[in-house]
């Protein structure tokens, strides 16, 4: 006997790579509905072997069902999520709408697992921030053997991350710049994008922060640690799909960087791929359509007393979001809804 699923934003980035995934995967569905807004009514999406005809969001009855994985905004998951969890269906929600809600889980499967089961205050797990998400995978093992005191953390993160629009603009940007009176001027991003990066990403704090920045410190306090201090720099790169992210991790106690290579191996979801010669590292272009999250660069910080750096690569749009969800989903069937 399996689950009755619902995708909603199902014709988005993030919700066909959700469709995808649940196929791949195999997850246990019993029936699975595509769902969207009016004005995408109708659209065919791929599920395996199968297309699916969208449905309205807005029409929809989530009595009886399952699961609804959200890949919509918050503002529309403000609206629909309340209405599905209140239905008895499970809401596991990719939004920042509810990450920071103390009665809302945030899991990583990998990292907290356990903490699914606290879903039923609300009927809704959050997923975190795609930053975090890789970011945390690679720091729980470490964590568990030498507790994490600080880490310093810059990404640089594709425009996947900032929806179609931004795939599209990188592109024409790119091809205008070859064409002379056909360049496009930035709409999506502050400045140009193609050939460029941005240290800029989401809304400026009044600390000088932006909120991608605040995202990544207060959700590895509320996934792995709230001791843990963190300090991070988001900037956007001219990079279609993947995030990369150069850590630099200080630690209470001393952890050898061969211990360190030996334990991100072993833990789950990780792929190590570190030789110390050209080419011996992974790049986003490489991590595409993967699901694990690689790390490379594993070295001594020589400047600190116990201090390693590390290089981590993902496919935004799966680690970062969609397969988190459909992680999420397996725990939460495996730990209590145990029907598949």
């Amino acid at each position: 006997m399996g689950y009755r699923v619902a995708v909603v934003g199902a014709t988005g980035n993030v919700g066909r790579e959700m469709l995808n995934i649940l196929a791949e995967r195999h997850f246990p569905v019993d029936e699975i509905a595509a769902l969207a807004s009016r004005r995408s009514l109708g659209t065919e999406v791929s599920f395996g072997d199968k297309t699916l005809k969208t449905q309205d969001l807005a029409q929809f009855d989530f009595s009886g069902w399952d699961m609804a994985l959200f890949a919509i905004g918050s503002d529309a998951t403000k609206e629909y999520a309340p209405k599905a969890a209140k239905a008895g269906c499970v809401v596991i929600d990719n939004s920042s709408l509810y990450r920071y809600d103390p009665d809302v889980p945030l899991v990583v499967p990998e990292v907290n697992p356990e903490a699914v089961e606290g879903y039923s205050k609300k009927n809704i797990i959050a997923n975190p921030n795609c930053s975090t998400a890789q970011m945390v995978v690679a720091l729980k093992p470490l964590h568990d053997r030498a507790k994490i005191k600080r880490v310093v953390v810059s990404t640089y993160q594709s425009v996947s991350g900032s929806g179609k629009e931004a795939i599209d603009e990188l592109w024409d940007q790119t091809k205008g710049m070859y064409v002379p009176g056909q360049e496009v001027a930035p709409k999506v991003y502050p400045k140009q994008i193609a050939f460029n990066v941005i240290p800029h990403i989401d809304v400026f704090l009044d600390d000088g922060s932006t909120k991608e920045e605040w995202k990544m410190v207060a959700e590895t306090k509320k996934i792995v640690d709230p001791n843990i201090k963190l300090t991070a720099t988001c900037v956007r790169v001219p990079v279609f799909v993947g995030h990369s992210e150069a850590i630099n991790i200080e630690f209470e106690e001393f952890l050898d960087e061969d211990e360190a290579r030996d334990i991100l191996r072993e833990a789950p979801g990780i792929m190590v791929v570190d030789k110390r010669e050209d080419g011996g590292y992974v790049t986003p272009v490489e991590c595409v359509g993967d699901f694990a999250t690689f790390i490379s660069r594993i070295r001594q910080d020589p400047t600190i007393e116990n201090g390693i750096n590390l290089w981590c690569v993902s496919d935004n749009l799966r680690k970062g979001a969609a397969l988190n969800a459909v992680q999420i989903a397996e725990v939460l069937g495996q730990r209590v809804l145990k029907k598949g």
